[in-house]
């Protein structure tokens, strides 16, 4: 049996990209709302019995607000944690932790895509 040399990736070594579909915006205090269109038979179905929106405004923290106009695909997360740093200071951490659970949990509902 033949072993793999693959190299595992380090997860703060990856480059979101934010989704073409997902519009957003930014108010007065820098504050982001990602605009997410609800679509597919379940959300049509909750939209016409329970009144449900056919967009959902979530409206990011202050932290998360600064990071998402700086996900462009070029930077990975270690170095927007840089930029997280200088803008925050000690205010940020636990620093990678947090942006990891950032990033898990803006994948986990498709709000960010990876290079």
């Amino acid at each position: 049996m033949k072993k793999e040399n693959k190299k595992e990736e380090n997860y703060l070594e990856r480059r979101p990209v934010r989704p073409e579909h997902i519009k957003w915006s930014a108010d007065e205090e820098g504050i982001v709302t990602l605009d997410i269109e609800n679509k597919g038979f379940f959300n049509r179905v909750a939209q016409k019995l329970f009144k449900k929106p056919k967009v959902s405004h979530i409206h990011l923290d202050k932290v998360g607000s600064y990071i998402w106009p700086l996900i462009d695909g070029e930077k990975d997360i270690v170095a927007l944690g840089v930029l997280v740093k200088e803008h925050f200071g000690d205010e940020a951490e636990p620093l990678y932790e947090r942006l990891a659970k950032y990033f898990q949990i803006l994948e986990s509902y498709s709000f960010v895509e990876w290079k």
